[in-house]
C-alpha cells in the first residue's frame, strides 16, 4: 500500500474526527475498541460515524504445516489504512470532549492519528 489516501481524505459528516498519519491494515476488534472508547466517554451524546470498514479477508495457514499445499483458512478481516484517510467523525459534541473521546480512540488503534476539525467550525458556539 503505497502513497496517500486519494479518498475519504475530508471530513464529510461531523465536525471533527481522526485522520491516519501512517500506513497499517486496521482490523475490525481494533475498530470496536475504538469506537466503544468513543461512545464511553461521550455516554452516548452526539452522534459517531466510523469511516473504515474491513473488508479484507486475511489468511493464516495453521502453526508447523509445510509449505504449499494451498492457501491458509480466513483468518479475520482487515481495513487497509494510508495516511490523509479520516478513521472516525464526531458531531453533537462540544471540540473538547470530541478531542479527549478521540484521543482515548486513537490509543486503541496501530497508527498515529491526528485530530482534525471542519474548516467552518465556530469554535463559539459550543463555549
Amino acid at each position: 500500500m503505497k502513497g496517500i489516501a486519494q479518498r475519504g481524505n475530508q471530513l464529510a459528516f461531523g465536525s471533527f474526527g481522526i485522520k491516519a498519519l501512517q500506513t497499517k491494515w486496521i482490523t475490525g476488534r481494533q475498530i470496536e475498541a475504538a469506537r466503544i472508547a468513543v461512545t464511553r466517554y461521550m455516554q452516548r451524546q452526539g452522534q459517531i460515524w466510523i469511516r473504515i470498514f474491513p473488508d479484507k479477508p486475511i489468511t493464516r495457514k495453521p502453526a508447523e504445516v509445510r509449505m504449499g499445499k494451498g492457501k491458509g483458512n480466513p483468518e479475520g478481516f482487515v481495513a487497509p489504512v494510508t495516511p490523509g484517510r479520516v478513521i472516525i467523525e464526531v458531531e453533537g459534541v462540544s471540540y473538547d470532549v470530541a478531542k479527549e473521546a478521540l484521543r482515548l480512540a486513537a490509543q486503541k488503534l496501530p497508527i498515529t492519528t491526528k485530530f482534525v476539525v471542519r474548516r467552518d467550525y465556530d469554535y463559539t458556539q459550543n463555549a
